[in-house]
């Protein structure tokens, strides 16, 4: 755990929530009951809106039937939406990780159809960065050293999410290998680490499911009976990591000039000018 002390991270000392400590040891946590239900209708009639008013965001290289499962930078969109990450409850299990000036850095409304996942929506294993602490095989992590943790991933259920509903399944303590899911294993079920298996985050609408952005995750598959998923996502980020509200050519700190002398794709990464990927994609 940390805090910021006098402009620098130091070990926290404070004793923290048992969700932020369930988020370092194994990765992920479930807050239940964070959002109360007039929060939650009121985060469902304001994103449904957008899903009606605003075409969807043609981010990447994704079709536009993938493409409509999507509604990105919701912070900016949705008074409902800017409260919600900022909820105490939910600040107060991740900023014993990330440190009191941590920020959002992707907020994304996910509406997926009932019977229809998508091409997209995570179903392979991943990590969503990272690893930010990368391990060579054969190597683990000393367990007398609590692992870093740079971002973490935020599931605001505005519908319950049920076996059959495709809900996010997590390997717990998978973010401490310091490796990505072997590609091999990309839709195997029964896929664990050091021995743990799958946990489907099974929900209702107003949980909250968090995990670390290191850890092994997908969206496991639906069953008959399916009812689709809607949650409002959040990333949040240590205060060293740049928000990902917005594409970099969208945004950025850049002067014409300067993006016109980048002739080549490594002169525009080195001057901030990413390629879409992981939180802003």
């Amino acid at each position: 755990m940390i805090r910021r002390g006098r402009g620098y991270l130091k070990v926290r000392e404070e004793p923290a929530p048992e969700a932020s400590v369930q988020l370092e040891r194994d990765g992920y946590t479930v807050i239940r009951g964070l959002l109360s239900p007039e929060e939650v209708a009121q985060l469902r009639e304001e994103i449904s809106a957008i899903y009606d008013r605003d075409p969807p965001d043609m981010r990447g290289s994704r079709g536009p039937e993938d493409m409509a499962m999507f509604r990105y930078a919701m912070l900016n969109r949705s008074a409902a939406a800017q409260r919600a990450v900022a909820h105490p409850g939910l600040l107060e299990v991740i900023e014993p990780l990330l440190g009191e000036d941590c920020h959002v850095i992707a907020n994304t409304a996910w509406r997926n159809p009932a019977g229809h996942p998508g091409s997209h929506g995570g179903q392979h294993w991943h990590i969503d960065a990272g690893p930010h602490v990368p391990l060579p095989d054969g190597v683990s992590w000393p367990a007398n050293i609590p692992h870093p943790v740079f971002a973490v991933g935020v599931h605001l259920y505005l519908q319950d999410c049920a076996l059959e509903d495709g809900p996010t399944g997590v390997i717990a303590g998978s973010h401490l290998s310091g490796r990505p899911p072997p590609a091999a294993q990309a839709l195997d079920d029964d896929l664990d680490y050091e021995g743990r298996t799958v946990t489907p985050l099974i929900t209702q609408a107003g949980d909250a499911g968090l995990f670390v952005s290191d850890v092994w995750h997908r969206r496991m598959p639906t069953r008959e009976g399916d009812h689709g998923r809607f949650f409002l996502q959040v990333h949040y980020g240590r205060r060293d990591i740049a928000q990902r509200l917005l594409p970099t050519a969208e945004i950025n700190q850049l002067s014409a000039e300067a993006i016109a002398r980048a002739t080549t794709d490594r002169e525009r990464q080195v001057i901030g000018l990413h390629p879409q990927f992981f939180y802003d994609g």
